[in-house]
This record gives C-alpha cells, structure tokens and sequence, in this order.
C-alpha cells in the first residue's frame, strides 16, 4: 500500500513539472506571448524595443521575450481576477511587480539585508574570538559559506534565470550541508574538551 501511494505521488510531481503551472499553461497567457513575439522581437521591430529599452534592463538580460513574458502574465492576471478567481501561478512562481529591473523586489532586498547582517556578524566574530580556538576557522568558513549563498539569492530574486535558479538552490544546500558539518565538528570538539575525556587521557 505504501509503495502504490509513493508511486502515485512521484506521478503526480512528475506530470506537475512536466505541465507547468497554471498560468503559463493558459491559452490566453501563450496566445499573448507569441503575438507579442511576433509583434516586438524580431527585424526592425526588435531594433526599435532596443533603442526603447533602459540600459539597466539590458544590462540585467531582459530580453525582449522575457518582457513579453511579462506583460502577459499580467494581462492573465488581469483576466483571472475579473472572472472571479484566485491570482495564478506562472512558471513555479508567483507574479510579482517588477521595479526597474528587480523582478522580486521585496524578496531580493530580504535577501540582501540577510547577507548584510552575516557580514556584521562575521566581523564581530573576527574581532572578537581569537584564531587559536578550535572552531574559528570552522565558523569562518561557514560564515563565508552563508554569505555566498545570501549573493546568489539577491541574485536570482533580481533576475530569474536558469543559472542564478541553479546556483541559489546549489549555495542554500551547501549552507545546509555545512550546517549539518559544523554541528558534527562542534559535537566532536565539545567531547573532547569534556572533564570526563580528559581524565580518561590522563589515566
């Protein structure tokens, strides 16, 4: 019974990733997409949303596909609430309004408060433990650990690509592996500095 329930669920994930999500499955949301297409990024059309578009937007690789992906996710949006029903999902994620070109403003600016607090946190840990304790370069290498997967989570919050997903994900889970590490490392410091271990030493 157990194996026909899992077996069920892998199923069901499965064809979820393979469908998508709601909204970019609409005909209405893919209709508007390749229109605009069709309409905006390609021959002169193209040159024009070029000389139209600000040189952040480019410089953060907004192309002219991904700001017809955009606008339509709103129109679908649009249309979903005027119809009565609830705000959907569009390729796994929420829509979020898009400030200059931040494309999760209030996301990535946590994220970057959190990356600021582990820096003061770091330098204070710096100034105050002395590199002769057993675990300082242990905490200092989970510290610099955090603070990398903090960059790359601004980073995608700010632009969502296939490679800023890929490299928040990676640097989350090597906070958490090095969080599971540094518990063992702690766990094996704290045993061997114990009364009972040092006096089993010294017999």
């Amino acid at each position: 019974m157990a194996e026909r329930t899992a077996r069920l669920l892998l199923l069901t994930v499965t064809v979820g990733l393979a469908w998508g999500s709601q909204g970019d499955r609409e005909p209405v949301y893919r209709d508007c997409v390749l229109r605009c297409e069709e309409r905006n990024c390609s021959g002169d059309a193209l040159k024009h949303f070029r000389s139209l578009q600000p040189i952040y937007m480019s410089l953060a690789g907004w192309t002219c596909r991904d700001d017809c992906k955009y606008e339509c996710m709103w129109v679908t949006v649009g249309l979903y609430l005027q119809e009565g029903h609830r705000v959907p999902q569009f390729h796994g994620k929420w829509p979020f309004s898009r400030f200059l070109f931040i494309q999760e403003p209030a996301s990535a600016v946590a994220s970057l408060l959190n990356g600021l607090a582990s820096l003061v946190m770091l330098r204070r840990y710096r100034a105050s433990v002395p590199a002769s304790s057993p675990m300082y370069h242990t905490c200092m290498a989970f510290a610099w650990v955090s603070l990398n997967a903090w960059f790359w989570s601004t980073v995608f919050h700010t632009r969502d690509t296939d490679l800023t997903e890929k490299m928040d994900y990676f640097c989350a889970s090597a906070v958490i592996l090095h969080s599971i590490y540094l518990c063992c490392v702690r766990e094996r410091t704290v045993a061997s500095a114990s009364p009972h271990h040092l006096g089993r030493g010294n017999s």
